[in-house]
Formats: structure tokens, C-alpha cells, sequence
């Protein structure tokens, strides 16, 4: 079994392996002709059943033909056009180069003895990252394995700097369109079910300052402490942007953390046409950014930054064996100081390589044009009777539904919707998202692929609309 652990005997064999696998994937993303086959878990779950894990095949070849049967041939691919789901990018050619590269060499990013030329490229990106935010000199950070992560440990420094051992008093004000990760962080934080408060949204669904005062104005007047604001620059349904500058005001004047969610909206950091909309996000005490959203990378590929790096103490314990308190006297670089994980890939190779292969303005200039793309599908959606669509896009969502020609119970049209996006998807023609508006059904397009164009959209609305109507019409069959 030796022949299997990569070393400098196995070399060649590791060579022929992976170029198979590449190959392989490479046939099937040139082949693939809708972004899902539409394939259910009651008829893929036997097949993986069907595995016998204690009887090895012995032949790499024999398992990625298995891997044909039970992932490749079925797996819901994000390269493709019209998949228009969720926040799931096709990745950059450099950043899956990277991938390679860091599985194979498998670094390990806590400390300086597990990484060295790692652990310097990801302190570099960081410090990048934050100039590009404009956090200043002081700032810091470290990567995460993803959006909820890096609020979590936001919210843990947040919690820490809020100094009281009161917990039960303790607040979190975030819009009541940001990401549900901020209510899970504040139980993982051991707060209380009333620490977090919604905060209403305008018809942008933006934040809206003036309730946002009002809340702070009230945790002041019942002797509660607001630790954190969370301001959101791009939520997951709308992609909308919080007003940075007002709510960063209010938190001076109240003296509270302020963090802003960009997991999603971080891709206008690279934009060289929509970087304004970020303005106000330099005067945050911690960023959220996903690489892994709008700059085109890999799951996992995410960070946390802060403005002031002694902030991130909070997050420190020193182990004897591990990263003992003696290194920091000796200046070794350890980055487990600043993280909630202790093994850690490094992730941040793949942003590096993409940098140093399309630069900074490659990436933003793909972002701009799915933003782009969704000015346009929105101009379709307004223009078109069998669509109503909730609010112009800030980035590259857009939340719509299909309307009945004819008046029809609401409760029937939002059924047919559900129906539309549940048979386009097990058709595997298309792939959309849905989400709620005021407790109504609605679909969503997240634009993240600079492939798809406006007639796949076009040609997606028809597509939903045909199974709309088609359920609408079998209902009142039904009723007759």
C-alpha cells in the first residue's frame, strides 16, 4: 500500500493519476450540456449504497469510473450557463491550479514550522486585502473557511471588546436581511435568544439608519450594550448594500463594533467601475470577504480582517507543543494565534495565483459583468407581463416571480412558482433559486458566470413560465 503515499518514489505514478483525473473532469465539463441531469436522491442514493468501502477496487482507473457513476455524471455544475442558484461561482483556471498545488504539498497553516513560504504568501494577502478595504496600517486578519466563520469570530472580538461579563445584556443590530449566520453565531457565543435585533430594511432592502438609531437609542435608554452592528454589503437574496457611511456615523457616536458582512459584495474590492458602492466599509472593525463568492476561487477560500490586529488576541491560546508563548518573543510568524481552527489549508494559494496571473483588475472586470448582466435582466423582468420583479439589483441578484395572466388565488400562485422551480430543476434544464418576500414564494437569479448571457436568461424565463402555466392549467382542470 505504500505505492499509494505520495513521496519522491511515487512521483510518477501521483503524475498519472492526476492527469487521468483531469482528464476525466476535463471530458465532462467539455461535454456537459445543461448544468444538471436532474437526478433524484431516491434514484442516486442506491448506487452509493451499493458501494462496498471495505472491498478497495485496487485501480485508480476502476475508481474514477465508479466516481463516473456515483458524482461526475451527476454532480449540479456551476460552469454552467444557466445555473443561476445560488452564490456558487465557476472557478478561475489559476485558482484550481493552486488547489493542485496545495492538496499535493499539503500544507498545514497554524504555525511557521508547517508552512514557512505559506504562511508569508497568506500574511501578504491579508495585509492586501485590508489596503484594498482601507483599514489602515494597523490592520490584520486571518483566511476562514467561509462567510459564517469569519462572522463568527467578527462577533467573537466583538463580544470580547464589549467588556462586560453581563452576557444576558449584550445586543447584535443587523438587518432583517442579513445572513442567518449572525443569529448562529450569537448562540455559538452563548447569547441569549433577544441578542440579536432586526433591524427593518427600505424597499432597496437597505438598512434603514433611522431604525437603526432608534434601536441604539433604545439599548442605551433599557441599559443594554450593543457589541456589534452588522452592516451587510451584499445580502444573499437582494445583493443589497447597506448605507456604510451613515451606520459607520452611528457607530461612532455609539461607540459600538462595527462589521460589515461582504462575503458576497467583496468582488467590487477588484471593480474597476463599482468600487463607490463599497464606501464607508474603511471604517469597519472587521470585514468579512468569501474569495470563494466574487473573485472566482474554490470552496473554501474566505477571510476575516480587522482594523486592529491586537484584536485578535481573543482568539489566542498557546500550546507546548504547537505555538508555546516563547515564539511570539521570537518573532516566529504563527497564524493559529489569530484563527478559530488549528489545521488549516492553505486556501490562500489559489487568490494568490489567480493575482499574479490575471491580476486584480481580471477579476473585477468579470464581476462587473455579471453585475452587468443583471442590470439587463432586470430591464427583461420589468419589461415582461408574466414577471414581477422585486427590486432593481446592486450586484447580481434578482428576486422575481411569475404572475397568472388571469387573477388567481395568491396561495396558487405562489405554488405554481414553487412547481416551476422544482420542475426545472428535476428537468435539468435550469437551475434558479427561490426564496420568500412577505411570506409569498418567489424565485431568484444569482448572476455569478460571465458565460451566461441575456438569452439564456431569456430563454430560463420561458422555460419557467411554460411550467407555471402548465401547473396553473392542471389546477383548474382539477377545480372543474
Amino acid at each position: 500500500m505504500r505505492s499509494h503515499l505520495l513521496n519522491g518514489l511515487t512521483a510518477e505514478h501521483y503524475r498519472r493519476s492526476v492527469t487521468e483525473g483531469v482528464e476525466r473532469v476535463a471530458a465532462r465539463l467539455a461535454t456537459t450540456d445543461r448544468p444538471f441531469t436532474g437526478v433524484t436522491a431516491a434514484a442516486l442514493a442506491p448506487r452509493v449504497d451499493a458501494v462496498d468501502l471495505d472491498r478497495p477496487l485496487g485501480d485508480t482507473a476502476a475508481a474514477l469510473d465508479e466516481l463516473e457513476d456515483v458524482y461526475l455524471r451527476d454532480a449540479v455544475y456551476f460552469h454552467h450557463p444557466r445555473y443561476l442558484a445560488h452564490l456558487n461561482c465557476p472557478v478561475v483556471i489559476p485558482a484550481v491550479l493552486g488547489e493542485a498545488v496545495l492538496c499535493a504539498v499539503n500544507s498545514s497553516l497554524d504555525t511557521w514550522d508547517q508552512s514557512a513560504g505559506g504562511t508569508l504568501i497568506e500574511r501578504r494577502l491579508v495585509e492586501w486585502t485590508a489596503r484594498r478595504i482601507g483599514l489602515g496600517p494597523a490592520a490584520d486578519g486571518v483566511f476562514t473557511s467561509g462567510g459564517t466563520q469569519s462572522n463568527l469570530q467578527a462577533l467573537l472580538l466583538a463580544r470580547e471588546e464589549a467588556k462586560t461579563g453581563d452576557l444576558a445584556r449584550l445586543r447584535i443590530l443587523v438587518s432583517e436581511a442579513g445572513h442567518f449566520s449572525v443569529r448562529k453565531s450569537a448562540k455559538l457565543l452563548g447569547l441569549g435568544p433577544d441578542s440579536v435585533v432586526s433591524v427593518p430594511v427600505d424597499h432597496e432592502r437597505r438598512m434603514r439608519t433611522a431604525a437603526l438609531a432608534r434601536e441604539l437609542e433604545r439599548c442605551a435608554r433599557d441599559g443594554l450594550v450593543p457589541m456589534a452592528v452588522v452592516a451587510t454589503a451584499g445580502t444573499t437574496d437582494f445583493g443589497s448594500i447597506d448605507p456604510l457611511p451613515e451606520i459607520a456615523g452611528l457607530c461612532d457616536r455609539y461607540g459600538v463594533w462595527l462589521h460589515v458582512d461582504a462575503a458576497y459584495g467583496c468582488g467590487l474590492l477588484v471593480s474597476p467601475t463599482r468600487r463607490a458602492l463599497l464606501d464607508g466599509i474603511e471604517r469597519a472593525d472587521s470585514v468579512t470577504v468569501d474569495y470563494h463568492k466574487s473573485f472566482f476561487q474554490p470552496v473554501s477560500c474566505s477571510a476575516v480582517l480587522v482594523r486592529d490586529a491586537a484584536t485578535l488576541r481573543h482568539a489566542t491560546y498557546h500550546a507546548d507543543y504547537l505555538n508555546p508563548r516563547r515564539m511570539v518573543e521570537e518573532r516566529i510568524p504563527n497564524q493559529v494565534d489569530k484563527s478559530l481552527q488549528t489545521t488549516r489549508r492553505f486556501d490562500a494559494l489559489k487568490l494568490w495565483l489567480t493575482l499574479r496571473t490575471m491580476g486584480a483588475d481580471g477579476i473585477g472586470q468579470l464581476f462587473d459583468e455579471v453585475c452587468g448582466l443583471a442590470r439587463e435582466a432586470w430591464r427583461m423582468l420589468a419589461a415582461d407581463p408574466r414577471f414581477e420583479v422585486v427590486v432593481a439589483p446592486a450586484l447580481s441578484t434578482l428576486v422575481f416571480r411569475h404572475v397568472p395572466a388571469a387573477a388567481t388565488d395568491p396561495v396558487e400562485t405562489d405554488r405554481a412558482n414553487l412547481h416551476a422551480r422544482k420542475a426545472l430543476f428535476a428537468s435539468g434544464d435550469a437551475v434558479v433559486a427561490g426564496t420568500t418576500v412577505g411570506g409569498r414564494h418567489y424565485l431568484k437569479f444569482t448572476l455569478l458566470n460571465p458565460e451566461t448571457t441575456p438569452d439564456d436568461i431569456a430563454a430560463v424565463l420561458d422555460l419557467i413560465a411554460g411550467h407555471a402555466e402548465q401547473y396553473l392549467g392542471a389546477s383548474l382542470d382539477r377545480a372543474c
